[in-house]
Protein backbone atom coordinates (compact mmCIF):
# COMPACT_ATOMS: atom_id res chain seq x y z
CA UNK A 1 0.00 0.00 0.00
CA UNK A 2 2.89 2.60 1.12
CA UNK A 3 4.50 1.98 -2.46
CA UNK A 4 1.30 2.32 -4.06
CA UNK A 5 0.97 5.69 -2.39
CA UNK A 6 4.71 6.68 -3.29
CA UNK A 7 4.26 6.22 -7.02
CA UNK A 8 1.12 8.13 -6.59
CA UNK A 9 2.56 10.89 -4.57
CA UNK A 10 5.56 10.95 -7.61
CA UNK A 11 3.15 10.93 -10.67
CA UNK A 12 1.44 13.70 -8.70
CA UNK A 13 5.10 15.53 -8.80
CA UNK A 14 5.68 14.92 -12.00
CA UNK A 15 2.15 15.87 -13.46
CA UNK A 16 2.66 19.26 -11.91
CA UNK A 17 6.34 19.34 -12.98
CA UNK A 18 4.86 18.89 -16.09
CA UNK A 19 2.34 22.07 -16.13
CA UNK A 20 5.13 24.44 -14.87
CA UNK A 21 7.16 23.07 -18.08
CA UNK A 22 4.68 24.26 -20.23
CA UNK A 23 3.43 27.18 -18.92
CA UNK A 24 7.37 28.21 -19.25
CA UNK A 25 7.57 26.97 -23.15
CA UNK A 26 6.20 28.46 -26.33
CA UNK A 27 5.02 32.02 -26.02
CA UNK A 28 5.92 32.18 -22.29
CA UNK A 29 3.25 34.72 -21.18
CA UNK A 30 3.33 36.43 -24.70
CA UNK A 31 0.01 38.20 -25.37
CA UNK A 32 -0.76 36.63 -28.84
CA UNK A 33 -4.01 37.74 -30.92
CA UNK A 34 -5.82 35.82 -33.25
CA UNK A 35 -9.15 36.35 -35.87
CA UNK A 36 -9.83 32.61 -36.15
CA UNK A 37 -13.82 32.08 -36.67
CA UNK A 38 -14.38 29.33 -37.55
CA UNK A 39 -12.45 27.68 -34.83
CA UNK A 40 -11.92 30.00 -31.69
CA UNK A 41 -12.52 28.12 -28.73
CA UNK A 42 -9.76 25.58 -30.54
CA UNK A 43 -7.57 28.34 -31.06
CA UNK A 44 -7.72 29.98 -27.74
CA UNK A 45 -6.84 26.64 -26.42
CA UNK A 46 -4.23 26.18 -28.70
CA UNK A 47 -2.67 29.34 -28.25
CA UNK A 48 -3.19 28.94 -23.55
CA UNK A 49 -1.29 25.25 -24.18
CA UNK A 50 1.54 26.57 -25.71
CA UNK A 51 1.86 29.50 -22.92
CA UNK A 52 0.38 32.63 -24.64
CA UNK A 53 -2.52 34.92 -23.33
CA UNK A 54 -4.99 34.43 -26.15
CA UNK A 55 -6.96 37.07 -27.42
CA UNK A 56 -9.19 36.09 -29.63
CA UNK A 57 -12.09 37.20 -32.07
CA UNK A 58 -14.09 36.40 -34.39
CA UNK A 59 -13.71 38.46 -37.92
CA UNK A 60 -15.59 36.82 -40.28
CA UNK A 61 -19.02 35.78 -40.79
CA UNK A 62 -19.88 32.89 -43.33
CA UNK A 63 -22.99 33.64 -45.59
CA UNK A 64 -23.68 30.84 -48.29
CA UNK A 65 -25.22 31.91 -51.32
CA UNK A 66 -27.90 28.74 -51.50
CA UNK A 67 -29.98 31.19 -54.33
CA UNK A 68 -26.64 32.36 -55.79
CA UNK A 69 -27.55 32.85 -59.68
CA UNK A 70 -23.74 32.54 -60.71
CA UNK A 71 -23.86 28.74 -59.39
CA UNK A 72 -27.01 27.53 -60.56
CA UNK A 73 -25.82 29.60 -64.09
CA UNK A 74 -22.84 27.67 -64.06
CA UNK A 75 -25.02 24.45 -63.10
CA UNK A 76 -27.20 24.99 -66.28
CA UNK A 77 -24.14 25.79 -68.82
CA UNK A 78 -22.46 22.48 -67.77
CA UNK A 79 -25.38 20.28 -68.22
CA UNK A 80 -26.04 22.43 -71.57
CA UNK A 81 -23.26 23.53 -72.82
CA UNK A 82 -20.35 21.79 -70.33
CA UNK A 83 -16.86 22.89 -69.15
CA UNK A 84 -12.89 22.40 -70.61
CA UNK A 85 -11.88 22.93 -66.71
CA UNK A 86 -13.22 23.28 -63.03
CA UNK A 87 -11.16 24.79 -60.88
CA UNK A 88 -11.76 24.24 -57.27
CA UNK A 89 -10.29 26.88 -54.56
CA UNK A 90 -11.42 25.24 -51.30
CA UNK A 91 -12.90 22.54 -49.75
CA UNK A 92 -15.78 24.50 -48.57
CA UNK A 93 -16.38 26.01 -51.71
CA UNK A 94 -16.58 23.16 -53.56
CA UNK A 95 -18.94 21.17 -50.80
CA UNK A 96 -20.84 24.24 -51.00
CA UNK A 97 -20.90 24.64 -54.84
CA UNK A 98 -22.18 21.13 -55.12
CA UNK A 99 -25.09 21.15 -52.45
CA UNK A 100 -26.22 24.20 -54.96
CA UNK A 101 -26.06 22.36 -57.81
CA UNK A 102 -28.07 19.17 -56.76
CA UNK A 103 -30.72 21.37 -55.59
CA UNK A 104 -31.76 21.93 -59.44
CA UNK A 105 -29.96 18.63 -60.69
CA UNK A 106 -29.52 15.09 -59.91
CA UNK A 107 -26.54 13.72 -58.67
CA UNK A 108 -25.75 11.47 -61.81
CA UNK A 109 -26.85 14.52 -64.17
CA UNK A 110 -23.55 16.49 -62.23
CA UNK A 111 -21.43 13.67 -62.27
CA UNK A 112 -22.27 12.88 -66.24
CA UNK A 113 -22.21 16.43 -67.30
CA UNK A 114 -18.14 16.30 -65.70
CA UNK A 115 -17.32 13.26 -67.34
CA UNK A 116 -14.80 15.64 -69.87
CA UNK A 117 -14.11 18.40 -67.61
CA UNK A 118 -10.42 18.10 -66.03
CA UNK A 119 -10.88 19.09 -62.22
CA UNK A 120 -8.34 20.85 -60.67
CA UNK A 121 -8.38 20.96 -56.63
CA UNK A 122 -5.79 23.56 -55.03
CA UNK A 123 -4.83 21.49 -52.50
CA UNK A 124 -5.94 18.08 -50.22
CA UNK A 125 -9.27 19.89 -49.07
CA UNK A 126 -11.27 20.12 -52.17
CA UNK A 127 -9.73 16.65 -53.42
CA UNK A 128 -11.60 15.27 -49.96
CA UNK A 129 -14.43 17.43 -50.53
CA UNK A 130 -14.53 15.76 -54.70
CA UNK A 131 -13.84 11.99 -53.01
CA UNK A 132 -16.92 12.37 -50.38
CA UNK A 133 -19.57 13.25 -53.87
CA UNK A 134 -17.84 10.30 -55.77
CA UNK A 135 -15.39 12.34 -58.06
CA UNK A 136 -11.37 12.39 -58.40
CA UNK A 137 -9.39 15.43 -59.02
CA UNK A 138 -7.48 15.43 -62.20
CA UNK A 139 -5.02 17.51 -61.11
CA UNK A 140 -4.16 18.36 -57.80
CA UNK A 141 -2.17 21.82 -57.48
CA UNK A 142 1.23 21.27 -54.87
CA UNK A 143 1.88 23.25 -52.11
CA UNK A 144 1.96 26.44 -51.70
CA UNK A 145 -1.53 26.11 -52.94
CA UNK A 146 -0.60 29.77 -54.37
CA UNK A 147 -2.82 31.23 -57.36
CA UNK A 148 0.70 30.83 -59.07
CA UNK A 149 0.56 27.43 -58.52
CA UNK A 150 -3.13 26.95 -59.95
CA UNK A 151 -1.65 28.50 -63.13
CA UNK A 152 1.41 26.88 -63.35
CA UNK A 153 -0.39 22.93 -62.52
CA UNK A 154 -2.75 23.86 -65.77
CA UNK A 155 0.45 25.21 -67.90
CA UNK A 156 2.05 22.30 -67.25
CA UNK A 157 -0.96 20.38 -68.28
CA UNK A 158 -2.27 22.27 -71.63
CA UNK A 159 -2.48 25.12 -72.80
CA UNK A 160 -5.70 26.79 -71.89
CA UNK A 161 -6.13 28.91 -74.95
CA UNK A 162 -9.66 28.29 -76.17
CA UNK A 163 -10.74 26.78 -73.39
CA UNK A 164 -13.47 27.60 -71.11
CA UNK A 165 -12.72 27.67 -67.35
CA UNK A 166 -14.72 28.16 -64.58
CA UNK A 167 -13.25 29.06 -61.30
CA UNK A 168 -14.69 28.49 -58.03
CA UNK A 169 -14.11 31.27 -56.08
CA UNK A 170 -14.04 31.77 -52.30
CA UNK A 171 -14.76 34.54 -49.53
CA UNK A 172 -13.67 37.51 -52.10
CA UNK A 173 -12.25 37.54 -55.40
CA UNK A 174 -9.32 36.35 -57.03
CA UNK A 175 -8.46 38.81 -59.68
CA UNK A 176 -5.07 37.47 -60.07
CA UNK A 177 -6.08 33.99 -61.13
CA UNK A 178 -8.77 35.19 -63.20
CA UNK A 179 -6.46 37.30 -65.29
CA UNK A 180 -3.63 34.96 -65.65
CA UNK A 181 -6.16 32.74 -67.24
CA UNK A 182 -7.63 35.39 -69.45
CA UNK A 183 -3.75 36.11 -70.70
CA UNK A 184 -3.84 33.06 -71.47
CA UNK A 185 -6.72 33.09 -73.61
CA UNK A 186 -8.95 31.37 -71.84
CA UNK A 187 -12.75 31.98 -71.74
CA UNK A 188 -13.22 32.45 -67.75
CA UNK A 189 -16.55 31.88 -66.06
CA UNK A 190 -16.22 33.01 -62.25
CA UNK A 191 -18.48 30.88 -60.09
CA UNK A 192 -18.53 32.59 -56.20
CA UNK A 193 -20.18 30.16 -54.30
CA UNK A 194 -20.34 31.87 -50.86
CA UNK A 195 -18.80 35.37 -49.50
CA UNK A 196 -17.56 36.72 -46.04
CA UNK A 197 -19.12 39.27 -44.24
CA UNK A 198 -18.20 41.31 -40.85
CA UNK A 199 -19.74 39.24 -37.36
CA UNK A 200 -23.26 40.53 -36.67
CA UNK A 201 -21.39 41.88 -33.42
CA UNK A 202 -17.85 43.27 -34.04
CA UNK A 203 -17.08 44.56 -30.18
CA UNK A 204 -15.36 41.48 -29.06
CA UNK A 205 -13.11 42.74 -32.55
CA UNK A 206 -12.72 45.86 -31.74
CA UNK A 207 -11.75 44.55 -28.48
CA UNK A 208 -9.02 42.83 -29.57
CA UNK A 209 -7.86 45.73 -32.11
CA UNK A 210 -8.14 48.43 -29.15
CA UNK A 211 -5.22 46.25 -27.44
CA UNK A 212 -3.49 45.47 -30.70
CA UNK A 213 -3.53 49.32 -31.47
CA UNK A 214 -2.34 50.57 -27.22
CA UNK A 215 0.81 47.74 -28.21
CA UNK A 216 -0.42 45.64 -25.43
CA UNK A 217 -0.42 42.32 -27.93
CA UNK A 218 3.33 40.99 -28.56
CA UNK A 219 2.07 38.39 -31.61
CA UNK A 220 -0.77 38.14 -34.23
CA UNK A 221 -1.75 34.93 -35.94
CA UNK A 222 -3.69 34.95 -39.36
CA UNK A 223 -4.92 32.00 -40.15
CA UNK A 224 -6.92 33.40 -43.28
CA UNK A 225 -6.42 36.22 -46.33
CA UNK A 226 -10.03 37.30 -45.98
CA UNK A 227 -9.55 38.14 -42.05
CA UNK A 228 -7.16 41.10 -42.58
CA UNK A 229 -9.37 42.28 -45.35
CA UNK A 230 -11.56 43.12 -42.65
CA UNK A 231 -9.84 44.22 -40.03
CA UNK A 232 -8.49 46.27 -42.37
CA UNK A 233 -12.17 47.59 -43.25
CA UNK A 234 -12.46 48.40 -39.48
CA UNK A 235 -9.74 50.43 -39.13
CA UNK A 236 -10.32 52.30 -41.66
CA UNK A 237 -13.71 53.22 -40.80
CA UNK A 238 -12.33 53.93 -37.77
CA UNK A 239 -8.99 55.81 -38.90
CA UNK A 240 -6.56 53.91 -37.26
CA UNK A 241 -5.14 51.65 -40.21
CA UNK A 242 -1.89 53.86 -40.07
CA UNK A 243 -1.38 52.86 -35.97
CA UNK A 244 -2.33 49.24 -36.82
CA UNK A 245 0.48 48.74 -39.25
CA UNK A 246 2.88 50.99 -36.93
CA UNK A 247 1.68 48.85 -34.20
CA UNK A 248 2.47 45.31 -36.07
CA UNK A 249 6.07 46.36 -37.11
CA UNK A 250 6.73 46.08 -33.69
CA UNK A 251 4.87 42.57 -32.49
CA UNK A 252 5.23 39.15 -34.63
CA UNK A 253 2.85 38.86 -37.12
CA UNK A 254 2.55 35.17 -37.52
CA UNK A 255 0.91 34.10 -40.93
CA UNK A 256 -0.49 29.99 -41.65
CA UNK A 257 0.38 30.73 -45.26
CA UNK A 258 1.21 32.00 -48.61
CA UNK A 259 -1.53 33.15 -49.74
CA UNK A 260 -2.28 34.86 -46.41
CA UNK A 261 0.99 36.30 -46.62
CA UNK A 262 0.28 37.61 -49.73
CA UNK A 263 -2.64 39.56 -48.59
CA UNK A 264 -0.92 40.96 -45.49
CA UNK A 265 1.52 42.77 -47.80
CA UNK A 266 -0.71 44.14 -50.04
CA UNK A 267 -1.95 46.24 -46.96
CA UNK A 268 1.42 47.33 -45.94
CA UNK A 269 2.18 44.52 -43.34
CA UNK A 270 4.80 42.76 -42.25
CA UNK A 271 4.86 39.15 -42.17
CA UNK A 272 7.99 37.77 -39.78
CA UNK A 273 6.83 33.86 -39.59
CA UNK A 274 5.20 30.95 -41.52
CA UNK A 275 4.81 27.37 -40.37
CA UNK A 276 6.45 24.44 -42.08
CA UNK A 277 3.03 23.23 -43.14
CA UNK A 278 -0.32 25.36 -43.19
CA UNK A 279 -2.17 24.04 -40.19
CA UNK A 280 -3.42 25.74 -37.15
CA UNK A 281 -2.17 23.71 -34.50
CA UNK A 282 1.64 23.75 -36.63
CA UNK A 283 1.42 27.54 -36.66
CA UNK A 284 0.17 27.81 -32.95
CA UNK A 285 3.04 25.55 -31.93
CA UNK A 286 6.15 26.80 -33.87
CA UNK A 287 5.07 30.07 -34.13
CA UNK A 288 5.31 30.05 -29.90
CA UNK A 289 8.90 28.61 -29.99
CA UNK A 290 10.34 31.21 -32.79
CA UNK A 291 8.23 34.50 -31.07
CA UNK A 292 10.74 35.47 -28.38
CA UNK A 293 13.76 35.50 -30.83
CA UNK A 294 11.80 36.98 -33.05
CA UNK A 295 10.37 39.89 -31.08
CA UNK A 296 13.91 40.41 -29.53
CA UNK A 297 14.35 41.58 -33.02
CA UNK A 298 12.26 43.70 -33.76
CA UNK A 299 12.29 45.33 -30.09
CA UNK A 300 16.07 45.38 -29.65
CA UNK A 301 16.75 46.73 -25.46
Amino acid sequence: MRGGCDVTGSSLQHVDQQGRDMADSGFNGLAVAAFESRMTAEMTRLIERHGGRPLVAPSLREIPLQDNSAALRFGEQLRTEGFDVLVLLTGAGTTTLFEILHSRHSKDEIKHSLKDTVLIARGPKPVAALKALDLQATLTVPEPNTWVDVVSTLDAYRPVKGLRVAVQEYGLPNPDLLEALQQRRASVFPVPVYRWALPADTAPLKRVLGEILTEHVQVLLITNAAQIDHVMQLLEQAGTSAQFQDACRKMVVASIGPTASERLRSHGLPVDFEPSHGKMGILVKETGEHARSILNTKRPR
